[in-house]
C-alpha cells in the first residue's frame, strides 16, 4: 500500500504546511510582540515511568476539553504561531483530536510529543483528520531497560503504522548522556527513522534544572556523526549545541516568557518545563505587556541552559533588543518521583 504522505493529497498537505511555516517565520521576524511557540500540557498522567523523567504522575485526570479550548483561545489572543501538546502522555487525553482541531481553527501550527505506545491506524487517521502538523516520538534505546521503556524493539511496529498512515510530519528523537547505557543506540534509531521516511534528531540529557552536562568521548562521537547527517530546514538554529556538547556556556538572549511559553496542566505560564513558577501567571491573565517585559528580561539560567526549543525560538531575535532587566530563577522544584529530568536538544536530520 502506498504511504499516505506519498499520495497527491499527502504531498499537497506537506506543501501547504511548509508554506504556513515560512509565513510563521516571516511574521516572527516582522513582529516581536507575540509568542512564536508554546508547549501546553493537557494532562500530566503518563502510561510509562521512565527513570529520568519528572514530567508526569500516575493519578491526575485530563484537563477538561472546555478548559483546554479556553487556554488555546488565550494563546490565540496572544498571537501564538505554534502550539505543541506535551505531557505526561497526551494520547491518554480522551479529547485529543478536538484539542488539535481547536488549535488549527486558529491557524496555529499543531504539534504533539508522544511516547507512541498508544498509536494505532485508526488513531493516526483521526489525527490526520484533526489537522495535526507534526508529531515527535522519543526513542531512548534499542531494548527496554530500567531507565526507559521507549525502545525501538517495542515501538518499531508503531513507526511502521505511522509510515503507512500519517499525513503529518514525524520526527524521531534519540538521546545521549545521562543514564542511557549505549550511546550507539542513537545511531541505529536515527538510521531506522530515516529509512522509514521520517526525520531524526538527537538530544543531550540535562540536569534537573535544565543545565548542561558535557558529553563523554563515545557520546560525543555519536553526536558528531548524527550532526553530520543534518540538512537545512526552518528549525536549524543549532549552533548553540556545540557549546552544550563541550560543556561550555552560551552567550545568548533567552526570550522565554515572550517568544516561548510553557503552559502547565494548571493553566499557568512558565519560562519552560524546568523553570516552573516563573512568571507563574494564569494564561487568561497573561498580556502583551507581560510579553514585552519578558522579551527584555535576561534570565540568569540562560548561559548553561540546554532547552533546545527555547534556544531555537530565541535565535530569531538574537540580533536585536538587548535585555535591560534580569531575573534569576532558582530552577524547578524537586519531584520525589524522579530526581533528574531532561529536555532534548534537537538536531534535525533528513
Amino acid at each position: 500500500m502506498q504511504a499516505k504522505r506519498d499520495t497527491f493529497g499527502g504531498k499537497w498537505k506537506a506543501a501547504a504546511r511548509r508554506a504556513r511555516e515560512l509565513a510563521m517565520i516571516a511574521h516572527a521576524l516582522a513582529d516581536t510582540a507575540h509568542p512564536v511557540m508554546a508547549h501546553i500540557v493537557p494532562m500530566r498522567r503518563c502510561n510509562l515511568d521512565c527513570g529520568y523523567c519528572n514530567e508526569y504522575d500516575k493519578t491526575s485526570d485530563p484537563v477538561p476539553l472546555a478548559e483546554m479550548e479556553r487556554r488555546i483561545d488565550e494563546l490565540a489572543r496572544l498571537g501564538t504561531s505554534i502550539v505543541t501538546i506535551s505531557g505526561g502522555e497526551p494520547m491518554l487525553h480522551p479529547d485529543l483530536e478536538a484539542i488539535v482541531r481547536r488549535m488549527r481553527s486558529h491557524g496555529m501550527i499543531a504539534g504533539m510529543i508522544t511516547n507512541g505506545y498508544l498509536l494505532m491506524p485508526d488513531r493516526i487517521e483521526a489525527l490526520n483528520r484533526a489537522g495535526l502538523d507534526h508529531m515527535q516520538i522519543s526513542i531512548d534505546n534499542l531494548i527496554p531497560d530500567e531507565v526507559s521503556k521507549k525502545s525501538l524493539k517495542v515501538l518499531d511496529k508503531k513507526l511502521q503504522m505511522l509510515a503507512e498512515h500519517a499525513e503529518f510530519h514525524v520526527n524521531i528523537n534519540s538521546v545521549v548522556g545521562g543514564g542511557i547505557k549505549d550511546p550507539n543506540d542513537a545511531l541505529q534509531i536515527g538510521k531506522r527513522a530515516i529509512a522509514l521516511g521520517f526525520t531524526s534528531t538527537i538530544g543531550i540529557i540535562h540536569d534537573h534544572q535544565g543545565q548542561l552536562k558535557p558529553l563523554g568521548p563515545t557520546e560525543r562521537a555519536v553526536w558528531d556523526e548524527m550532526r553530520s547527517w543534518e540538512k537545512k530546514n526552518y528549525s536549524r538554529f543549532n549552533d548553540f549545541q556545540q557549546a552544550i556538547a563541550n560543556g561550555e556556556p552560551n552567550d545568548w538572549r533567552c526570550r522565554a516568557g515572550a517568544r516561548y511559553l510553557y503552559i502547565c496542566e494548571f493553566g499557568l505560564v512558565h519560562y519552560c518545563s524546568q523553570q516552573r513558577g516563573y512568571p507563574g501567571v494564569p494564561i487568561a491573565q497573561y498580556s502583551k505587556e507581560d510579553i514585552k517585559r519578558e522579551f527584555l528580561t535576561e534570565k540568569g539560567c540562560a548561559p548553561n541552559c540546554t532547552i533546545s526549543c527555547v534556544h531555537q525560538v530565541s535565535h530569531i531575535d538574537h540580533w536585536r533588543a538587548p535585555q535591560d532587566r534580569r531575573v534569576d530563577p532558582p530552577g524547578n522544584s524537586p519531584d520525589p518521583m524522579a530526581p533528574e529530568t531532561r529536555e532534548e536538544e534537537l538536531v534535525q536530520l533528513r
